[in-house]
């Protein structure tokens, strides 16, 4: 393996990504034979097939994924080379690629401006996606840094809190539990809820916050793919949610949602700025994590219990 070239693991690397020959020989502006006989020739150099060839393209082995993980990681490590060179240099350049789970995308333009403007010279590419496709990318290296409630198991990654994430149960101001206060488990339980899909860190909080009641988990409520549909559906009065109290502030100021007083909420959980542990950390993933533990907290939306006037006597 000594002898593998970078030309060769682009070569894999492109016909994972397209899966064809021709389509992999024009992206890297060679011609198809070319690319054919580079294939053919890295696999008897290893001794073992890369890809299966099938009517609907080529399709990587479990040999040819080894392959494209470490082409993938020898890219990352000469983008880090080219920062690193930068920063010898005294220049504050470089590129982030920024991963960042739906419920941060409240938040998030806030904080990667205020980042920007401390370091202008770094390039910032933003991808916002469910915590499943996030940890997708993070697993093929397509992003350098995640921003996310709760790191992943299934792969091997650095993680560093930067501030509290509070979960919280909410309802349209016109709910019967509106303004009630030190409302039951076994009661919120009752309630028909609104919740996102399987996999996502609120629904896991709100299935471990309910796993003691009988019988509830096996009919959760209604899944809806995104918190701002959530937010509409739970102001139509067509159920409570359980939700990020990042996602829900401006909605509160305006009376239009309520957070209701559950015994035990706000469940307080945290966010972290999560890299793959087997990678080369960059200049400027350094700065970026360097920021949010200094000031990511003061970027994240602060939202109380409206509690009613009287509550209190």
């Amino acid at each position: 393996m000594r002898n593998v070239t970078l030309r060769q693991l682009r070569t894999v690397e492109a016909i994972c990504r397209l899966g064809k020959i021709n389509l992999a020989a024009e992206a890297l502006r060679v011609t198809g034979p070319a690319l054919t006989l580079q294939i053919q020739q890295l696999e008897r150099d290893a001794g073992v097939p890369l890809f299966d060839r099938t009517r609907n393209g080529m399709v990587p082995t479990a040999y040819g994924i080894a392959f494209l993980e470490a082409a993938r990681a020898v890219e990352d490590s000469l983008v880090g080379l080219e920062d690193s060179i930068s920063a010898i240099k005294g220049l504050r350049t470089g590129r982030l690629r920024l991963g960042v789970v739906s419920t941060g995308k409240y938040f998030a333009p806030q904080l990667i401006a205020a980042f920007r403007d401390q370091t202008p010279g770094i390039e910032i590419n933003l991808f916002i996606g469910n915590r499943a496709e996030i940890i997708t990318k993070l697993r093929d290296h397509e992003i350098d840094v995640a921003l996310m409630g709760r790191p992943p198991r299934d792969v091997e990654v650095r993680a560093q809190v930067f501030g509290d994430h509070p979960l919280v149960f909410i309802a349209n101001a016109g709910h019967a539990l509106a303004g009630v206060l030190e409302i039951s488990r076994e009661r919120i339980a009752q309630e028909q809820f609104l919740v996102r899909e399987k996999g996502s860190g609120t629904r896991i909080s709100l299935e471990i916050f309910l796993s003691g009641t009988p019988h509830r988990l096996e009919e959760l409520g209604t899944e809806i793919a995104s918190n701002e549909t959530i937010k509409q559906a739970v102001i139509a009065g067509l159920g409570i949610a359980f939700i990020s109290a990042h996602t829900i502030e401006q909605e509160v100021k305006l009376g239009r949602l309520v957070i209701l007083d559950v015994v035990e909420t706000p469940i307080r959980r945290q966010w972290f700025s999560v890299s793959r542990l087997d990678r080369v950390t960059t200049p400027a993933m350094q700065a970026f994590e360097r920021f949010l533990l200094a000031q990511g907290a003061r970027y994240l939306p602060v939202v109380s219990k409206p509690y009613p006037a009287n509550a209190f006597g």
